[in-house]
């Protein structure tokens, strides 16, 4: 199988350590001609062992390819949400931020998108990873 077009990587930079068991959600948002009408939920996942969401396909009804499911529109606004309060509250610890939404727009939807979230109780931080 092949990885969806958006992946993740968590990395707890408060231990040095990758951050698994994270709740993802890829999200797309409703209509480009009007922000305000919300983003709907394409995916969910999980991160692994290693802190990495690689396959954020919604699930496949028989006979279908999950890799059919999502196709990214070139202009489309996106956003992946981390359940970090989730992640924190596991690991005994509280924070500041319960979950972070890292918005993005698909420039062109033949290449991958990948998100990295460094996370601490009080602090994240992002990039376009490759």
């Amino acid at each position: 199988m092949s990885k969806s077009p958006v992946t993740c990587h968590v990395l707890d930079s408060s231990i040095g350590k990758p951050a698994a068991g994270v709740p993802v959600q890829l999200q797309q948002l409703r209509s480009a001609d009007d922000p305000t009408s919300g983003f709907v939920t394409l995916a969910e996942g999980v991160t692994d062992y290693d802190g990495r969401c690689m396959q954020l396909y919604p699930e496949a009804a028989p006979g279908q390819k999950r890799e059919d499911l999502i196709k990214l529109q070139a202009g489309g606004l996106y956003k992946v949400m981390f359940k970090t309060k989730d992640y924190f509250k596991s690991t005994g610890r509280t924070c500041f931020y319960p979950w972070v939404e890292i918005t993005f727009e698909i420039v062109n939807p033949a290449e991958h998108y990948h998100i990295p979230l460094l996370i601490s109780p009080y602090s994240y931080t992002t990039y376009r990873g490759s």
